[in-house]
């Protein structure tokens, strides 16, 4: 079967339709039109736009780039069981149809852009979660997730009543590991008496635990029923069924990537959002975008982690601002790790 990748053009007229449109599950009116305009480019990462988190994220810095440089962007999706040809496929056709900067969200496409930058010296390419890869038009934009998994980690053992906790990786690669590492050194140094439920969802080259909402729900639904009243899950979309498992029985999630309180998809679930760690992925595709059109291309690694607000956690559940002690206890977490009086690793 022949495979379609779907390009869209963004527009300032339609950014406020699109996110409607998305958390419906729908796709833009202009999904099937030309991107002859389009300057800049993202290429979705597994489970795509209206995952209510990382590829949401990167969506918004392209939208930013539009309202506030007038950048027209174009926007690239995955397709089910796809392998490097068809990132390979992807990412050219972005880069011939004149898009610069080219960014692939996620660190699946590092294989491709070793390809695919050599043969387009003139455009930048960039990469989120990713140094492996690197080249003169190559930017590699990568977070100190660990960090602000700490922080959840804190704030998780601080309201944790059973004094169990769980946490859930989309699929088993070092990335996600930062995130258990983090997490679980939170809860630990927190409340060392704590214990932490660790599950991944699926193992590589097996990408579901990023893209099925039902492979969260059932592995929180299996944390809760051993008595964890706290649940991180750092999955992508298949995080939503992990969040949706927690608001069913009354206990609380933290959300990963994006502020998943206020993610519209996630409405129904919000008020067991604790917080969310942060990921500030849509100012590294803005930030890359700006510097292009500058006429200066940032290249190399761009580093993002607590001391630049690169990560952390969102604090928009109403409930959450009134937990003064957990609030403060984060805070004081916070200051010590930028002060490095707190080294979090990077793995378990």
């Amino acid at each position: 079967m022949r495979r379609i990748t779907r390009i869209a053009t963004v527009g300032i007229a339609s950014a406020a339709l699109a996110l409607s449109a998305t958390a419906c599950g729908g796709k833009k009116s202009s999904d099937t039109e030309s991107s002859k305009e389009a300057s800049a480019a993202i290429a979705y990462d597994v489970g795509g736009r209206g995952d209510q988190s990382f590829n949401d994220a990167a969506y918004a810095g392209l939208q930013k780039a539009d309202t506030e440089l007038k950048v027209k962007g174009a926007e690239a999706e995955p397709t089910d069981g796809e392998g490097e040809a068809d990132k390979v496929q992807r990412l050219t056709e972005l880069a011939r149809k004149g898009n610069n900067p080219v960014i692939g969200v996620g660190f699946a496409y590092a294989p491709a852009i070793k390809k695919v930058a050599p043969k387009f010296p003139d455009t930048t390419f960039g990469i989120i979660d990713d140094t492996s890869v690197t080249g003169p038009n190559i930017a590699n934009m990568v977070f100190n997730e660990e960090q602000g998994s700490y922080l959840a980690g804190v704030a998780a053992a601080k309201v944790s009543k059973t004094g169990t906790v769980g946490f859930i990786g989309g699929v088993e690669v070092p990335l996600i590991k930062k995130f258990e590492a983090g997490f679980t050194q939170g809860v630990k140094d927190t409340n060392p008496n704590a214990k932490v439920l660790s599950q991944y969802l699926t193992q590589p080259p097996n990408f579901d635990g990023f893209s099925k909402p039902d492979l969260g729900k059932a592995a929180a639904q299996g944390q809760l029923d051993q008595g964890a009243d706290v649940v991180y899950a750092a999955a992508g979309l298949a995080g939503s069924g992990a969040i949706e498992a927690a608001s069913a029985k009354g206990k609380w999630a933290i959300g990963v990537d994006s502020d998943q309180y206020n993610q519209a998809g996630l409405t129904k679930y919000k008020d067991a959002i604790l917080t969310s760690v942060t990921k500030d992925v849509s100012d590294s595709v803005f930030d890359l975008i700006k510097s292009v059109k500058d006429g200066k291309p940032t290249t190399g690694e761009i580093r993002y982690g607590l001391d630049k607000d690169g990560v952390g956690l969102a604090d928009s559940n109403p409930k959450y601002k009134e937990m003064t002690d957990v609030i403060a206890a984060v805070d004081k977490a916070k200051a010590d790790i930028i002060a490095k009086k707190i080294t979090v690793k990077t793995a378990p």
